[in-house]
């Protein structure tokens, strides 16, 4: 069953697991060892985030490594963005404001 994308990023573990990946692709053997938690603790992880789309498995031998999903990180910007360029725009109102009282001041 596909799970929404910020249910993959609401737990800390599973950010981590994301910052991890983006630099390399790892097993899970290799995620477990840099989380100190047992690899069933890991796996439980890697299945929401598969669920989410947010990894993907690539078999190598009798490995699979994960690989981050770029695409649906995109996603995640595409929807914080919005709020960023709204806190810019109150940002910026508020520069003008502070600029006129200044002036008016004088």
């Amino acid at each position: 069953m596909k799970k929404d994308i910020f249910t993959g990023i609401s737990d800390p573990t599973r950010r981590a697991i994301l910052t991890l990946i983006a630099v390399q692709a790892l097993t899970p053997n290799a995620m477990a060892e840099k989380f100190e938690m047992s690899r069933q603790a890991v796996s439980k992880h890697i299945k929401v985030l598969q669920e989410c789309e947010l990894i993907r498995p690539e078999p190598s031998g009798r490995e699979i490594y994960y690989h981050l999903n770029p695409q649906k990180m995109k996603e995640i910007d595409k929807w914080i963005n919005q709020f960023r360029k709204m806190w810019e725009n109150k940002f910026n109102q508020l520069d003008e404001v502070l600029l006129t009282l200044k002036k008016n001041k004088k």
